[in-house]
């Protein structure tokens, strides 16, 4: 940590601290009202707009799942909710265990790279996580996970362009309470989660909660023998509660998560060039020879104090530290000979401290804060090219310094209309560091001090104390209408900001005309939306429903591929370029309802519709759109499921639920991958398949048992039943000229048919 975090942090530990003597905050505490009821008449409790409120009142595409819900279907970790959740792409990055990829309503984050910024915000317990690594956050011990759909910079600490995902733990109780959890199933699945807490006097109370997951791979290295697609994870969370008084409540938390799981490769699509290893019959399957030993870890620290000075007026502070370490392994090729490996470290870390106030009357309700991040991303890699006999070198660090003062209030202008009107203002700095370097010999000495035998050739990159400055004032505005306590109509415009960087794989001597020092400039989406939620039928049917529309500018876009380092025809290094592209537009539909057919059977569903189009790029004077796609954004998505529950009296309940989730056909980069044809690539005469993933349907059926005192529970849950096999993520890089011998031509997979039981037990 370095002195100026180290500063920071205890500025706001002590700001904090100066809060939690001033008094004393009200209990987050969620209001809890019965499930069953909840649903049935709309008023499930989010805090969407940092407030508590009926779902119904809130007027946002807002989806939120319980922590009881996810459970009882199954949900495995937090990418299960994008099947469940209209217009979202929320998934594992390629080449990895535990990185994600989201994007809402076309907007997102394809490249988890240091210094690129997320346009999904990520948020557990209300701490921004700026970094993708180790956010494929496992679902346990959790209260709810709430989707905000559409820009929400005037409500949250980092500016979320696209949406944010929310990630809400459980609290305290006033009781003792112990819970465990055993999951066993194929693939020689077993899992273990035990949580606890316990009241330590009358006014402070202690908890905590770990979990083991292990499973082993869903396929093999051929070339090592080691289980692929395996997971290795071990989880934890502790958390002190303090509440001297009704006015004042203090939470200090900790969570670690190390992710052992071996390296994940790609199924290669194409033979060996020399033809002797053909395509492997097994998606997840691989022949790479870098190795498979792979390490992500994560911590954080976080302290949160509310103070409620009176009926009105509550304050709030977070602060918080987090840092991360990744030491993983990438084989392009996925083969045994090390031509274009890829060792890589990644390190990060965060300390950022938000004042909130909340203020809340008879008409005005509504929350002001103050916003600061401190962030710093860094990292290192090696392109081995044994078939060529060089190496390149990479590094670089991004640090991103963040100051944002937002402010977000509805009045209640009668019973039935109200205006929402907010806005932000962020200041955004990035300082950056991109280093290239070309080595004679397998290995670089840059990365690897021991390695003596390489050649330094050529520092192609030396680009040191990169600057840029963006600044930006995004406004919200909203007019909501409820003809009845049971309707709401309105109409929303919000703008949402991303601040701009520079490319860490920047190439200094193929850009003459220094723009890879100007960096990528900012981009901004003017966001429209009309909306209705209601519950219909006497309370039987509940339906949300949006139209939006995104106007989309500056887009930042990333075009990875091979680059010839020496003039002689051949693609022996790869850069990207990132660039803005000029004007986006997005049109589309989100429909979620729940049907309670009788005390018996429950229908729900959702259904996202999406028309994502780049409509302007110029490149010398000419519109060159045509050339691009819209990534990771299905035109069509949705998803059915039908609960049965009935109690069966001294016998306990059971609940049936069986889901079917579609997903369209989408691109998984910025340009199509339609494959390529017998005789494009005279390296690979027979052509290739194309990359960019088909249409398919998971078929999803889960059986829970509860006793009567719902002490246990007993669970069987079958996901992907059909074993449909599906693409979600992919490297390309095979052109007439090849990077490498081999070139990358190779896809990862989501997991194939699984059940697991389970077993809870509440003590």
């Amino acid at each position: 940590m370095s002195f100026k975090t180290k500063t920071l942090l205890n500025l706001g530990l002590a700001s904090t601290l100066a809060l939690t003597l001033g008094h004393g905050a009200v209990s987050a505490q969620d209001t809890e009202a019965t499930d069953e009821e909840a649903r049935r008449f709309g008023t499930v409790t989010v805090t969407a707009q940092r407030r508590e409120e009926s779902a119904l009142d809130v007027p946002l595409s807002v989806s939120a799942f319980s922590g009881e819900d996810l459970e009882a279907t199954g949900a495995v970790d937090i990418t299960s909710i994008q099947r469940a959740t209209p217009n979202a792409t929320i998934e594992v990055a390629r080449g990895s265990n535990s990185t994600l990829i989201a994007f809402i309503r076309g907007v997102g984050q394809q490249d988890p790279l240091w210094g690129f910024e997320p346009g999904v915000g990520l948020y557990v317990d209300d701490v921004y996580i700026a970094r993708p690594q180790g956010a494929i956050l496992d679902i346990f011990d959790i209260d709810r996970i709430e989707v905000l759909r559409g820009p929400q910079g005037t409500l949250y600490g980092r500016n979320t362009i696209g949406g944010a995902i929310k990630y809400v733990t459980r609290r305290i109780g006033d009781e003792p309470d112990l819970r465990a959890k055993v999951n066993l199933g194929t693939f020689n699945q077993a899992d273990l989660i035990v949580s606890g807490s316990t009241p330590i006097g009358e006014t402070f109370a202690v908890g905590g909660a770990i979990a083991k997951y292990t499973r082993d791979g869903y396929g093999e290295n051929l070339n090592t023998g080691a289980e692929h697609y395996n997971k290795d994870v071990l989880a934890y969370r502790l958390s002190a509660e303090w509440m001297p008084s009704e006015d004042f409540f203090l939470r200090a938390s900790y969570d670690r998560s190390e992710d052992d799981s071996n390296a994940k490769h790609g199924h290669r699509l194409l033979p060996s060039a020399d033809g002797t290893l053909p395509v492997t019959s097994n998606v997840f399957d691989t022949r790479a020879g870098i190795g498979d030993d792979n390490s992500v870890e994560t911590e954080g620290y976080s302290l949160t104090a509310e103070w409620t000075v009176n009926d009105m007026v509550t304050l709030k502070s977070i602060t918080a530290y987090r840092e991360g370490e990744t030491t993983t392994p990438i084989d392009f090729d996925a083969l045994p000979q090390p031509d274009f490996d890829v060792p890589a470290v990644y390190f990060d870390d965060q300390f950022s401290q938000e004042f909130q106030l909340l203020y809340s009357s008879e008409r005005l309700n509504g929350v002001a804060g103050i916003y600061y991040l401190d962030g710093e991303a860094s990292g290192a890699f090696d392109v081995i090219l044994g078939g060529l006999g060089v190496s390149a070198f990479q590094s670089g660090v991004q640090e991103k310094t963040n100051f944002s003062v937002f402010g977000d209030f509805t009045y209640d202008l009668t019973d039935q209309w109200s205006v929402t009107l907010g806005g932000r203002y962020t200041q955004d700095e990035t300082t950056a560091d991109v280093i290239n370097e070309l080595w004679l010999g397998l290995g670089t000495g840059s990365f690897d001090p021991s390695n003596t035998t390489s050649i330094l050739l050529a520092t192609r990159t030396s680009l040191l104390g990169l600057n840029s400055e963006d600044e930006e004032f995004t406004p919200r505005l909203s007019v909501s209408y409820k003809p009845t306590d049971n309707i709401n109509l309105y109409a929303t415009y919000a703008q949402g900001f991303k601040a701009g960087g520079f490319d860490p794989r920047a190439r200094a001597d193929l850009d003459p005309l220094g723009l890879s020092a100007e960096g990528f400039g900012p981009e901004t989406v003017d966001s429209y939306e009309i909306g209705m939620k209601g519950s219909f039928f006497d309370n039987a049917l509940n339906l949300n429903a949006a139209l939006f529309f995104a106007d989309y500018s500056d887009q930042q876009i990333t075009v990875q591929s091979g680059a010839d380092s020496d003039n002689d025809g051949i693609n022996d290094t790869f850069v990207s370029s990132v660039f803005n592209a000029g004007k986006s537009e997005y049109t589309g539909l989100e429909l979620e309802g729940v049907w309670f057919i009788n005390d018996l059977f429950t229908l729900s569903g959702n259904l996202g519709i999406i028309d994502a189009e780049i409509t302007e790029i110029i490149s010398a004077d000419v519109n060159i759109a045509d050339q691009f796609v819209t990534q990771n954004t299905p035109e069509l998505q949705g998803q059915v499921s039908l609960n049965y529950t009935n109690d069966l009296g001294n016998n306990g309940e059971i609940s049936v639920t069986g889901a079917l989730s579609y997903r369209d056909e989408y691109f998984l980069f910025n340009v199509e991958n339609p494959g390529f044809g017998a005789g494009v690539n005279p390296i690979f005469p027979a052509g290739g398949p194309a990359l960019d993933p088909d249409s398919y349907t998971l078929a999803d059926l889960s059986i829970v048992w509860t006793s009567p005192s719902e002490k246990y529970r007993l669970g069987l849950h079958g996901r992907n039943l059909t074993d449909e096999e599906y693409r979600v993520a992919a490297y390309n890089f095979v052109t007439p000229s090849q990077l490498g011998i081999d070139s990358a031509y190779s896809a990862f997979y989501g997991a194939p048919s699984t059940v697991t039981a389970s077993l809870s037990v509440d003590f």
